[in-house]
């Protein structure tokens, strides 16, 4: 049997269809690309916002109405936080929360034998154990993410993802080990560590995030290891010390911010002020020179002022982020957010975004224009595209250079020449 993937979301959602790939790939079964003709069309969710949930009910719709007589399989975080809805998805044959997932091969044997709907979606429970299939390979990219956390313990007024994801569940380090050595075995050179709260990891066991990374570090073969998405408030003195003696991390810290304003932050149930996130930047930089700092930001959140929007549109221009992912507010279900008064308008919400992303491409720009003279390391990654290469430097800067020879998987010397048209800088190969 053929089976295709389609994913939405994170990059932890993009390592869980990999496993259930490679799950599949050992029951026999083919794996497509999701727009080639399939048996069964697997749909892995994303519910951070209520965008995502539409993207997941129009891909499953359309998934049964162009392939009538596949299987549909819906699992993930919408599947898992909302399973009403996902039930009342009549598409879905097969319906699968996160602890379910390694059944899928005997789900889709009872659903062919017996025809009727599966709906297997267990809730999450206080201290259960860290769960999931190890992978051996990353869909051929040069960098592998491994999933080493999952679950969050927060509860951030707007966000669903505690209830999609459970509590916080850490991957025992020799599993981390053997699964490091797996792809390093298969030529990866780079390594993400990924989670849904990375830095918590270690949390429910007793060891410590730099504990992870450290291990990550020790692998031979591995380069270049890289973090996922972190929280301010744990990266307290003694991590970031304990991360600069990971002579292997790379120096780009991604940090969820949400705003730069206090009073939204409060509301928000987030545990740290602007001055705090300020001084983190500060020991971060310090700490580790030509890093870069990106960040999440939202507007528009229920009870934000004009003078709040601003407040927070001054502070990311002063801490000089080199890029920014910005959202609209979006009401989750079930949050504490959705009951708070002062909720804003879509166009409100749709003018403020403007202008933050706005801001984050002048603040992008500038970076790239930094960089000009420059001579960096890239590791290049991308097939050519007339024979231009595309790769990272260690600290995430987007480069592009042409050459004749074979680049892919090679970490070379590049000058800096110029901004490209698109999110990238280009650049001259200073070495083969």
């Amino acid at each position: 049997m053929n089976a295709a993937i389609y994913t939405l979301g994170c990059k932890v959602n993009q390592y869980e269809s990999q496993a259930l790939r490679e799950l599949l790939e050992r029951e026999g079964f083919s794996v497509v690309a999701p727009d080639e003709d399939a048996d069964v069309y697997i749909v892995n969710s994303c519910t951070v916002t209520a965008v995502a949930d539409q993207k997941t009910r129009q891909r499953v719709r359309r998934c049964k109405r162009e392939h009538p007589d596949s299987i549909v399989v819906l699992t993930g975080c919408m599947a898992q936080a909302f399973p009403k809805d996902a039930e009342a998805l009549p598409e879905a044959d097969i319906i699968l929360g996160h602890r379910s997932q390694a059944q899928l091969p005997a789900l889709l044997a009872e659903y062919q034998k017996f025809g009727k709907r599966v709906v297997r979606v267990p809730a999450h429970e206080s201290k259960e154990p860290f769960t999931g299939a190890r992978i051996t390979t990353f869909d051929e990219r040069t960098r592998a993410c491994v999933k080493i956390e999952d679950g969050c313990n927060r509860f951030c007024s707007y966000c669903v993802i505690p209830y999609a994801r459970g509590r916080v569940r850490s991957k025992p380090l020799e599993e981390l080990k053997a699964e490091l050595e797996a792809v390093a075995a298969k030529g990866y050179r780079e390594v993400v560590l990924i989670g849904i709260n990375l830095s918590a990891y270690g949390q429910d066991s007793g060891k410590t995030f730099p504990d992870a990374v450290r291990l990550a570090n020790s692998i031979d073969g591995i380069d270049r290891v890289r973090l996922g998405s972190l929280e301010p408030d744990h990266l307290t003195d003694a991590v970031i010390d304990a991360l600069a003696g990971c002579e292997k991390l790379c120096g780009q810290f991604h940090i969820s911010l949400q705003s730069g304003c206090d009073r939204t932050l409060k509301r928000m149930n987030r545990r740290y002020t602007a001055a705090e996130y300020r001084a983190l930047a500060q020991k971060l930089r310090a700490a580790f020179p030509d890093c870069t700092l990106t960040t999440d930001v939202m507007v528009g959140f229920c009870g934000e002022t004009d003078d709040d929007f601003e407040e927070s549109l001054r502070f990311m221009e002063s801490i000089g982020f080199e890029k920014l992912h910005v959202f609209p507010y979006s009401v989750r279900e079930g949050t504490k957010a959705a009951a708070l008064p002062g909720h804003l308008p879509k166009r409100v919400k749709d003018e403020r975004a403007a202008r933050m992303l706005q801001l984050g491409d002048e603040l992008r720009k500038r970076f790239f224009t930094s960089q000009i003279g420059q001579t960096v390391r890239v590791l290049f990654e991308s097939a050519p595209k007339e024979g231009v290469y595309t790769g990272y430097t260690a600290n995430y800067l987007p480069v592009q250079a042409k050459s004749d020879e074979d680049l892919c998987g090679k970490e070379i010397a590049v000058r800096v020449t110029g901004v490209g048209n698109g999110d990238c800088v280009i650049g001259t190969v200073c070495e083969n």
